[in-house]
């Protein structure tokens, strides 16, 4: 018997985590947009599942920033808001810049990281990936750059920030349709480190987050913070 409803368990759980994965495939492809309501009994009966089910999902996507819950409104995609992307851009920066200013000092294995995360980035780019896959790997490279400082708790830090960012970051590459260009802008950087020249891939990422900051907030419809 306990077993029987330890298989019950993952199950329940499969189906929660498939339903969790389509909302966010739609919410990163542009399908769902910030703000649009997430109606349980609507998601119900798209993707045939029970309304349990698919609020557990709902939750697992405001935990992770991408919806927000409001009493007597319920749940709905998460619109970014400009002072907080500021400040996430800005920490960003001091971490990722620090690294990279870090790649002589760093382990073999901690700048493989970067080499790997960026073949894994132009890979999914190659192949045509969703906005989705584009949105992670994108992530994992910068989070390499902080990987280069040896230190977990601030990889976890970055990849907490670069969380905040995730929503804001699929919607400027949606309407810029720039991952191409961000791919080719990561791999300079790296032949930079590669060759040696650590200040000038230090400079350049500095002005890649920067310009990053300034294309999400305009594509927010704010002004950028003084």
């Amino acid at each position: 018997m306990a077993d029987q409803f330890a298989s019950l368990g993952i199950e329940q759980s499969s189906t929660v985590d498939r339903v969790a994965d389509e909302l966010r495939r739609a919410v990163f492809d542009g399908e769902l947009e910030s703000g649009t309501p997430l109606r349980e009994v609507a998601i119900a009966e798209s993707l045939g599942v029970s309304r349990p089910t698919v609020r557990e999902a709902l939750g697992m996507l405001v935990a992770e920033g991408l919806a927000t819950r409001e009493p007597n409104r319920g749940v709905a995609v998460a619109e970014p808001d400009p002072e907080s992307v500021h400040d996430v851009c800005r920490a960003r920066a001091v971490l990722e810049v620090a690294g990279v200013r870090h790649w002589h000092e760093a382990g073999e294995e901690a700048r493989e990281r970067v080499r790997a995360a960026l073949v894994a980035y132009t890979g999914a780019v190659a192949a045509g990936a969703s906005y989705q896959q584009l949105n992670e790997r994108h992530l994992a490279v910068h989070a390499s750059f902080v990987g280069l400082l040896g230190s977990t708790r601030l990889v976890a830090v970055a990849e907490s920030l670069s969380a905040e960012l995730r929503l804001a970051l699929a919607q400027i590459d949606r309407i810029r349709r720039n991952a191409h260009d961000q791919a080719g802008t990561h791999t300079h950087l790296v032949m930079m480190l590669e060759r040696g020249d650590v200040d000038a891939a230090a400079d350049d990422l500095a002005h890649h987050l920067a310009a990053a900051e300034v294309a999400i907030i305009a594509a927010l419809g704010a002004a950028p913070p003084r």
